[in-house]
């Protein structure tokens, strides 16, 4: 697509109020134009994540009150670029996560973000399975590879492992030569072993704090008393990672109090990652699990199942 051929307008999906599913509508918005160090993106696909939802119905999260346009994740085409790209052309495929939290706004037919968001689209993947990685995969990159530096013969305790963020992390593991515990419930057990899982625990069954032991680095979406606890599984010199943006000062207080480590983390737009996140998925390390797919105009239907929280893997909404 030229830059002549670039429509002026394009459909977003936006709410004017916090609420369930039904707040979320079709408008029509002037196309972006790229600034300094920007691509305009034509999105393809675009995957939803737990943010999404929760930001839809709750305030006091990281944005400022309606009317917004959420979404994140993106793989698509570029067709434009800014003063001093020099990653990508018009033409190229991308995909890549916009800046979180703050530059939100893929649930769109056009989209800008900086280049470094960005990388190629990994050539073994469609749009959709494209669109699934980015938010999460990075979550469980930068939680495992940046914050944890997980190395080759390491124990890896994931809870949540069939969704998102966790069958990504056990993924990223296998690839980092680590031995993977993942909770879920037995249901998905399957699931995770066929993604490389070595131990499987019921979450409805098992109490994996009094089983779960020398565990080197935790990954924990829960909330702040289950990673607490997930403190005891650790070996000297463990670590737990929390996905969670609240409680953190008492989960550094009761890792202190047992004398190992835990972090929280927020997940940032990085162009290495998505890159290491590309070779993964080239090389067959790094399978998306989308449960479903959604046309943009159907975005409430794609919210209203991410409310139930019993997905495994991503949501994504597709854009034609």
């Amino acid at each position: 697509m030229s830059e002549s051929t670039i429509p002026t307008t394009m459909r977003a999906i936006s709410q004017d109020v916090l609420g369930g599913p039904e707040v979320l509508h079709e408008i029509e918005l002037p196309v972006p134009v790229p600034g300094p160090s920007e691509i305009l993106v034509r999105v393809r696909a675009t995957a939803l994540n737990p943010t999404d939802w929760k930001h839809r119905a709750i305030s006091g999260l990281f944005l400022p009150a309606p009317p917004f346009v959420l979404g994140w994740d993106v793989s698509g085409e570029v067709v434009a670029v800014g003063y001093g790209v020099t990653l990508f052309k018009p033409g190229d495929e991308v995909f890549g996560m916009l800046p979180y939290p703050h530059r939100h706004g893929a649930a769109a037919e056009y989209v800008t973000g900086p280049a470094r968001a960005f990388a190629r689209k990994p050539a073994t993947l469609d749009h959709v399975q494209s669109a699934a990685i980015p938010l999460a995969a990075l979550t469980a990159y930068q939680t495992l590879v940046d914050t944890a530096n997980l190395q080759a013969g390491q124990r890896v305790l994931v809870h949540a492992a069939a969704g998102g963020v966790g069958h990504f992390a056990v993924q990223i593991a296998k690839a980092c030569g680590a031995h993977v515990i993942g909770t879920a419930s037995a249901v998905n057990h399957d699931f995770l072993r066929g993604i490389g899982a070595d131990e499987v625990l019921d979450y409805r069954t098992t109490d994996f704090a009094d089983v779960v032991r020398e565990i080197d680095v935790v990954l924990d979406p829960i909330d702040t008393p289950h990673a607490i606890r997930s403190l005891r599984t650790l070996r000297p010199g463990g670590i737990v990672v929390s996905i969670r943006p609240t409680g953190t000062e008492e989960l550094f207080a009761a890792a202190e109090k047992l004398g190992v480590r835990a972090e929280a983390i927020l997940v940032e737009a990085d162009h290495a990652g998505m890159d290491a996140l590309r070779e993964l998925a080239e090389a067959g390390a790094l399978r998306p699990a989308v449960a479903a797919t959604f046309p943009l105009a159907d975005a409430a239907k794609a919210h209203a199942l991410g409310d139930t929280n019993r997905t495994v893997g991503k949501l994504v909404l597709t854009v034609d």
